[in-house]
């Protein structure tokens, strides 16, 4: 399954899992509002590696 993914996708898929983990930190050590605003970005980063599948993909 990882065999496919190239350096990029690591790269955005660590760092939403990162941005995951840090906000239920934040999340359960009382700072909800906080934990909520860095949760907001896991499914912008993941889009944002979708998007750049997509513009990739059609170059070819």
């Amino acid at each position: 399954m990882f065999k496919k993914f190239t350096i990029v996708d690591m790269l955005l898929f660590v760092a939403a899992l990162l941005s995951l983990i840090f906000a239920e930190t934040l999340y359960f050590q009382e700072k909800k509002m906080d934990g909520i605003f860095i949760g907001l970005w896991v499914p912008s980063i993941l889009a944002f590696g979708i998007y750049l599948k997509l513009i990739n993909n059609t170059k070819k």
